[in-house]
């Protein structure tokens, strides 16, 4: 199969009535996809398999000179550019509303860590908009959440009634991955997801509780010999094809050096789980708990470690920006020029 037919649907409509979803609205046959991309890429291309947070905003985090990395990463860069339409009562009145939501326990505080989680939660719309656009199509009955049953149906459909498809795909292994990793989103078991588990599943590497699904899926697909360890050949095997290119990339030779020196920490020639998820999911600098810190310590004006609504849209400016900043930073940017 070339990879350039990879964004095509897959088999003729279903007879079951559903929609034929093509394939980048599912998450394993996604991965599969991904798995025939790898196959047929160039060999100097390296594949990266590590999942880092994103950066908060794009813009200098400088108070002096103005707000701006704070907005961003408050609100998320493409909502921060709203406010500055507004004017700084109009402000005030929306950063109020947010503080409520804000407020988890509705105790009438806002912590560090309530913040850090509005913060995550801001910088991850973009994960919230995907995943609204697909509930439409797996919500078959309108009842505001997804059963299994019915996931099963949209995404697979009749493609399992065909014991011997020509189109090369193994759809029950494939369904029975899927299963069971929405069995992991299923937080309570009723193989029915709410909003929150369906955004798990879909993007687990995003959840805590789902990293052994991420670390045990890349595990599968890497480990070819079938031991449950990752050793050096797989590794390399994974990110390098060597179809075509006699001599190595440098950067391949590098990471034979990574997997050696740092991949393989207790040095048996391979990476069990811990070491794998050491590896595809490293424990980053946490930039949301380093902005919460500073949003509190900013505007904690009675020094209590939790801010209060009018402590916070005392420091409106601080958190959402306002045609008021808007044109403060121009004048700044017009007395520089």
């Amino acid at each position: 199969m070339a990879a350039k037919n990879i964004d095509q649907k897959l088999v003729p409509p279903s007879k079951t009535g559903y929609p034929r979803l093509k394939m980048e609205l599912r998450p394993l046959l996604m991965w599969f996809a991904l798995c025939v991309v790898y196959a047929t890429s160039k060999p100097t291309e390296k594949k990266d398999r590590v999942h880092h947070d994103p950066q908060l905003s794009d813009k200098e985090h400088d108070d002096t000179e103005n707000f701006d990395y704070d907005h961003d990463a408050f609100l998320g860069q493409e909502e921060a550019k709203t406010f500055d339409q507004l004017t700084p009562e109009e402000s005030k009145e929306r950063l109020g509303m947010i503080v409520d939501k804000i407020d988890a326990d509705k105790d009438g505080y806002v912590t560090e860590e309530e913040l850090k989680a509005w913060i995550k939660k801001a910088q991850k719309k973009y994960i919230y908009d995907n995943v609204d656009r697909q509930w439409k199509d797996f919500d078959m009955n309108n009842d505001g959440v997804i059963s299994w049953e019915e996931y099963k149906n949209v995404t697979y459909g009749t493609y399992l009634d065909d014991p011997d498809p020509d189109d090369g795909f193994n759809y029950k292994q494939m369904m029975s991955r899927d299963e069971r990793r929405f069995k992991m989103a299923d937080r309570d078991g009723d193989l029915i997801a709410s909003k929150e588990e369906f955004t798990a599943f879909l993007h687990p590497e995003e959840y805590d509780y789902m990293k052994d699904i991420v670390v045990l899926e890349t595990m599968e697909d890497i480990d070819k010999n079938g031991d449950g360890f990752i050793d050096l050949e797989e590794y390399i095997g994974d990110m390098y094809n060597h179809e075509g290119d006699p001599q190595e990339p440098e950067w391949v030779k590098t990471e034979r050096e990574q997997f050696v020196e740092f991949r393989d920490k207790n040095k048996d020639g391979k990476m069990d789980k811990e070491e794998t998820m050491d590896w595809i999911l490293p424990s980053d600098y946490d930039h949301a708990e380093a902005e919460a810190k500073h949003l509190v310590y900013e505007s904690d004006a009675d020094k209590d470690g939790r801010l209060t609504k009018e402590e916070i849209v005392n420091k409106y400016d601080l958190f959402v920006g306002s045609q008021a900043t808007d044109f403060g930073e121009a004048l700044v940017r017009h007395d520089e020029f």
